[in-house]
């Protein structure tokens, strides 16, 4: 799958190693989750009785092979895993993973979860991968670029021109984890927007990247949801930023669009509920 491009070959050496690295993780984890999507396996629940925070083999096991490669090949690297936790390091470097983000689409068999790769250097994202191996595409980011791998055929990655929210497409992953402020903010969004789409998850930023979606917007993320998104939307041309506009950190809120004019436009909207604290985030 982790075919060279012309463009990733301007990077510094050390930069083209780690992103061979990150190549490599996605490749493993690849290999675990799609012999297991669609196979009706256990899926627990991390919260118990109640609420419902869906896990499943795949999550487990794909994290897990990832470990093991950054453990033997990137020793002094941290790692950061929804799963497993953190793992201390001391070069600076953290990698972030998610080997299943959308765990509750891939167990209702739906093709838009992702595996989220993302390498972090003193706090600033500098790589991200997110790979929906069941399509074959993979939507890699740097500092200065981004490209899509499909099934072999490697091409750039472009966010849209469009600069007039009336006109864009919109997507969150779910409203109702929104606070009330925060709902509002969005819902505002909705009424302005051409058209809008739910239950996406970070595949709904793999296609602002390429073109199709000009703004998302969530809420309530953890660093291993945010890490590899930010380098694919930002080496696409486009933004990430806060819901005051300011650029992204590593959650909670994210709000991603294709041109400066969009983000101003939504901004005006965000910002008012910036404050607000959102319930546990969906995955």
């Amino acid at each position: 799958m982790n075919t060279p491009s012309t463009a990733s070959s301007a990077l510094s050496a050390d930069m083209q190693s780690r992103l061979a690295l990150a190549h490599k993780l996605a490749d493993a984890a690849r290999h675990v989750t799609l012999a297991l999507f669609r196979q009706h396996g256990e899926t627990d629940n991390k919260l118990g009785e109640g609420d419902f925070d869906p896990v499943t083999k795949a999550d487990r096991d794909a994290e897990a092979v990832m470990r093991e490669i950054l453990t033997r090949e990137a020793p002094d690297d941290a790692i950061n895993g929804e799963e497993f936790g953190v793992t201390e390091g001391t070069s600076g470097w953290t990698w972030y993973l998610d080997p299943v983000d959308g765990t509750r689409a891939f167990i209702a068999g739906l093709p838009t979860w992702t595996t989220l790769i993302g390498l972090v250097r003193d706090g600033s994202p500098e790589i991200g991968i997110i790979d929906q191996p069941y399509l074959g595409e993979r939507y890699t980011g740097w500092t200065s670029g981004a490209e899509i791998n499909v099934r072999g055929t490697v091409t750039p990655l472009n966010v849209s021109d469009e600069t007039r929210l009336t006109n864009a497409i919109l997507s969150t992953t779910d409203p109702f984890i929104l606070t009330p402020s925060e709902r509002g903010a969005f819902e505002h969004l909705r009424q302005t927007a051409r058209l809008t789409r739910y239950g996406l998850d970070a595949y709904a930023y793999a296609r602002l990247s390429a073109g199709d979606i000009q703004l998302v917007t969530e809420t309530a993320l953890q660093p291993h949801d945010v890490a590899a998104l930010i380098p694919v939307v930002r080496g696409a041309g486009g933004l990430a930023c806060d819901w005051t506009g300011e650029p992204a950190m590593l959650g909670p809120q994210l709000a991603c669009a294709a041109t400066q004019e969009i983000m101003d436009q939504a901004v005006i909207s965000l910002r008012r509920s910036a404050g607000g604290k959102s319930r546990i985030g969906i995955d």
